[in-house]
């Protein structure tokens, strides 16, 4: 999480007494104005929604009482981390992230705290209505038996450690944990998810249970109490702390795709944060395995976001199925974002291959020219530039395609937190960066 912009403090209001949770997840807020288009042949925004403020503790103790005893003033957020159709028109389902959580230093470290650790990550049901987003049903992860999964550090020693909302005390492991940000809903009404901490691919019922969750060989994560199943390629356990999988398509045959939101730290941590090249992956529900891993090469941070000189902030925060083997893919920073179109082909797959091999030097991740390695890169084409389109929030994470020439974008405001000591005030009460979920339709000129 990267700090804000300037805190201001919103004002949150009042939830009646009594008032059912169908009535209480719909409150909302005034929206912005919809952009002005900046021409007829010009990408612009035509609509724009708000979440309003609910209760965070009142959110979370509805889907599984007692789950949140102290809120500390932190409303529903979190929930652009991803977004997909629900099929009826300004439908979506969402998706949150595994709830507040920030850093701050101590002793010249930075620890991961998690201000609400009973925060359980949610499949939010959303509808778009006039200037303003409607929460229509929420959908808790649960374990086997019934638990909720939380979104809590893993494993000590690969995951961050995890402290209460000040850094001062120690939080407990929890294997079930998970960082949900990408959500498809298969044919049958269950989910399939992704994970940054193993990572995973995780797939839940239609209410939100977990059937299986789908880590990299060698994980041993033990202790969950839900299926675990090492199917995927070893070489992902060298994720980058924070930047497991990210985006999640599904294909129209059922497959789905799965994007690393960064580099590999291979052969280190210095390789994998100068790297400009990351993978995608293709996972077969029929099969229950990975059938395909191709190299996706970022353009340079300072293309993608001219503001930006560091390399490791690049990410993909989003994939969409445009078609049987077309994908949208957005490179981002915090403050900038551009839409690639790429072509899945198979002489592109490199699965099984010697960069799945982590003892391999130089690594995918080092190489300066792939292609010149031997390594098929995925050609793509720039759709549009974000950084371009006024009203486009920063730090968009879930997209969704509407039509042939319009696309959702909804952005991750990250619960109103910041980084920093000055997040929570003397009484342990967030200070609100005032970010608001946001939803735009984006008008593109061409169809895609």
């Amino acid at each position: 999480m990267s700090p804000h912009a300037p805190v201001r403090r919103r004002v949150r209001r009042p939830v009646a007494a009594g008032v059912p949770l169908a009535i209480v997840v719909a409150l909302m807020a005034a929206g912005t104005a919809a952009g002005t288009p900046s021409g007829s042949g010009a990408a612009h925004v035509t609509r724009t929604a708000t979440l309003g403020d609910i209760p965070l503790g009142a959110f979370s103790n509805a889907l599984l009482p007692g789950s949140v005893d102290n809120d500390r003033g932190v409303d529903l957020g979190g929930i652009g981390s991803d977004l997909y159709p629900a099929g009826r028109k300004g439908e979506y389902w969402t998706i949150t992230d595994r709830g507040p959580n920030g850093q701050i230093k101590v002793s010249g470290t930075k620890r991961r705290t998690f201000p609400v650790p009973g925060f359980d990550p949610a499949i939010v049901k959303i509808r778009v209505s006039g200037d303003t987003v409607k929460v229509l049903d929420a959908i808790p992860i649960t374990t086997s038996s019934g638990k909720g999964v939380t979104g809590l550090s893993n494993q000590q020693g690969r995951d961050e450690a995890p402290y209460s909302y000040d850094a001062q005390t120690p939080l407990s492991y929890n294997p079930n944990g998970l960082d949900t940000e990408g959500i498809v809903r298969a044919g049958d009404g269950s989910f399939w998810l992704v994970d940054e901490y193993g990572p995973s691919l995780v797939h839940v019922s239609a209410r939100g249970k977990v059937l299986t969750r789908y880590v990299p060989k060698g994980l041993r994560l033990t202790g969950a109490d839900y299926p675990v199943v090492e199917a995927l390629p070893a070489v992902l356990l060298h994720r980058k702390i924070n930047r497991g999988f990210e985006g999640l398509a599904q294909l129209p045959g059922g497959d789905l795709v799965m994007a690393l939101q960064s580099p590999l730290s291979l052969p280190d941590g210095d390789a994998g944060n100068a790297s400009l090249n990351t993978r995608l992956l293709r996972f077969s529900t029929k099969k229950k395995a990975v059938t395909a891993e191709y190299a996706y090469r970022f353009d340079p941070v300072n293309v993608v976001d001219p503001s930006e000189d560091d390399t490791s902030e690049l990410k993909i925060s989003s994939v969409v199925a445009v078609g049987d083997d077309r994908l949208l893919v957005e490179e981002r920073t915090d403050k900038a974002a551009r839409l690639q179109l790429v072509r899945l082909e198979r002489k592109s797959n490199i699965l099984g291959g010697r960069y799945d091999d982590d003892t391999t030097s130089p690594s995918l991740e080092q190489l300066d020219d792939p292609a010149a390695a031997g390594v098929p890169v995925l050609a793509k084409k720039l759709v549009v530039d974000l950084g371009t389109v006024s009203g486009v929030p920063q730090k968009i994470e879930g997209i969704a395609r509407v039509d042939d020439d319009t696309l959702a974008l909804i952005n991750d405001n990250d619960f109103g937190m910041t980084d920093g000591a000055g997040a929570f005030d003397a009484q342990g009460r967030l200070v609100d960066s005032g970010i608001e979920t946001t939803l735009v339709y984006l008008k593109l000129p061409h169809g895609i």
